[in-house]
């Protein structure tokens, strides 16, 4: 079966070995090409000019090489479609600017208000002899987001004794009790799905006194306590707006970013944390979501593509 045009896309994709795994799955591949768009494997070892021809390219690989090949890839072929732009997703590998997008979109009140928490980027140890004028608890964050094990290894900070054992750099941000809920919103290109999941638990004050020197591990932190059963989602007109924000600030159309609300304020919301390519084959019927995307990117191309 092909398209309504009679000729069928090609789609290439280069993905890490594990993305790959996880994201090309047979039944995304079989439905796509009943849709008349066949994905083929791009070897990043290999010329890109060489291989093709593509009207699309998805990709999550980050180094420079991979960069350069796209960029000349896109000289040659510029109706060739890029998802997306690699200086789209760097910007994400940053987690003093990512979040840049959030306070720039929303400024005016609003009913739901949205924000990102205190946060602070410490160069040195030196820095942390002062008083910092934050307040604990502390989530201590790699700078890099760049889906490695080391950019994942979060911690949690009670007390000044305990940010004297954090290493440096790092970027600190302010902890918001939210119930033990987090929202995680899945974007791929104008679709949006909202789904909770249990995060940390809240923090007491008598936990904070007793923890005061201690820097715990996120992975030391249990969550099974957490029932979010009855948990009330976000509202829907709010979670699109602000994935619309979040896509057309960044300039990306495969993303996802996590949001909590304040214990203390039920209208109260934070943008903690935004990744790219994330999961998507945990969302129910993904293969006829990436299908459906990429049959509306495609349609914005002329008939006579492609390269």
């Amino acid at each position: 079966m092909s398209n309504g045009n009679g000729r069928r896309h090609r789609i290439g994709y280069a993905f890490p070995p594990k993305k790959e795994q996880t994201f090309i799955q047979p039944s995304l591949i079989s439905h796509a090409q009943q849709n008349g768009i066949d994905l083929v494997p791009v070897d990043s070892g290999k010329p890109l000019t060489q291989q093709g021809p593509f009207d699309c390219i998805i990709h999550k690989l980050y180094d420079d090489q991979w960069h350069q090949q796209l960029k000349e890839f896109s000289s040659l072929y510029p109706r060739t479609v890029i998802l997306d732009p690699p200086e789209s997703i760097a910007r994400l590998h940053n987690r003093v600017s990512m979040l840049d997008v959030i306070n720039a979109a929303f400024k005016a009140p609003r009913a739901e208000n949205v924000g990102v928490p205190k946060q602070m980027l410490i160069h040195d140890s030196a820095e942390l002899e002062s008083d910092l004028g934050l307040e604990f608890p502390l989530i201590a964050k790699p700078l890099l987001a760049n889906g490695s094990a080391k950019s994942h290894q979060m911690s949690m900070v009670f007390s000044n004794d305990g940010l004297k054992k954090v290493d440096t750099p790092i970027l600190l941000q302010k902890f918001v009790n939210h119930g033990g809920t987090i929202f995680k919103v899945y974007v791929i290109g104008d679709y949006t799905e909202c789904v909770k999941r249990r995060s940390l638990p809240n923090i007491t004050d008598e936990q904070r006194t007793k923890l005061a020197s201690v820097v715990m591990p996120f992975s030391q932190i249990s969550n099974e306590e957490v029932n979010i059963e009855g948990v009330e989602m976000p509202p829907p007109g709010f979670v699109e707006e602000l994935a619309k924000a979040i896509s057309d600030g960044l300039k990306l159309n495969f993303f996802n970013f996590d949001v909590i609300r304040d214990s203390n304020d039920k209208h109260s919301y934070y943008v903690i944390d935004i990744n790219y390519f994330p999961g998507y084959a945990k969302l129910h019927n993904f293969e006829h979501l990436l299908t459906d995307f990429f049959l509306a990117v495609l349609s914005k191309k002329s008939p006579s593509q492609p390269e």
